[in-house]
């Protein structure tokens, strides 16, 4: 089984998923990374795949994915880390990333690689949902690799259902229309939105705004658990990823 729905069959609340890109703050951090996060009790990693040109990521993020391209973080020498990784990392891993580096990188290539280091999920943000089921879908399902979909506040009800009867693994629930690393804002909207597409037939975290324990577990209260990256990062950045991660819990 999928190590993304053992989890969820395992443990329905309080899903605490960490991201951060890979290469960073150091090249050969990403390894050392995973651990410190699996020792601290994280249940789900995304790995960034660095990009040029992230669109839906804010300033800190995108500081560091070109501080890891700058270093030479590239697709490949990304799995060559997490075949690494497995030797030790058991905890379900997923790769976000932009559909152009995949593409670049060719879909069967990539695929292979992702079912070769134990990938359990990608999330390109940037793949139109009816390309992907129309060109991907069979060939994701083919390696047991779950593509993650997103939704976000401005998602019609008739684009919902269609996102959910094509999703697999969990739903990313963007909690917001803005870019990655502001503050988690609460209003009656935004928890009616939470609290439809908890209702529907699949798990889901929220991502985008939790940055503490207090935002951590007030998102989980409309989700299964939640996402938390910029703040990571800046941890990261401080020298305090390990204490970051305990104030957490």
């Amino acid at each position: 089984m999928n190590r993304i729905d053992q989890l969820f069959q395992n443990k329905k609340r309080d899903i605490l998923s960490i991201y951060y890109p890979a290469g960073y703050p150091n090249l050969n951090d990403t390894v050392p990374n995973l651990q410190l996060l699996q020792d601290k009790g994280v249940d789900l990693v995304e790995i960034g795949i660095p990009f040029s040109d992230p669109l839906a990521d804010g300033p800190v993020i995108q500081m560091a994915a070109k501080q890891a391209l700058d270093k030479g973080m590239n697709l490949q020498l990304l799995f060559k880390q997490l075949l690494d990784a497995r030797k030790s990392v058991t905890m379900p891993l997923i790769l976000m990333g932009y559909w152009n580096t995949v593409f670049k990188f060719g879909v069967n290539a990539f695929l292979e690689q992702c079912q070769k280091v134990g990938i359990d999920g990608v999330i390109l943000p940037d793949l139109p949902l009816e390309e992907y089921e129309e060109n991907y879908k069979t060939k994701f399902e083919d390696v047991g690799v779950h593509n993650i979909l997103l939704v976000t506040p401005q998602t019609t009800d008739k684009r919902l259902a269609k996102i959910e009867k094509a999703a697999s693994g969990f739903l990313y629930m963007v909690s917001t229309a803005a870019t990655t690393g502001g503050a988690l804002q609460a209003s009656k909207e935004r928890e009616s939105y939470f609290q439809k597409v908890s209702q529907l037939d699949i798990p889901s975290l929220i991502g985008f705004g939790i940055h503490d324990k207090a935002s951590f577990q007030h998102a989980s209260r409309f989700a299964n658990g939640a996402i938390i990256g910029t703040a990571f990062i800046k941890a990261l950045e401080q020298g305090n990823a390990a204490d970051f991660i305990d104030a957490l819990f």
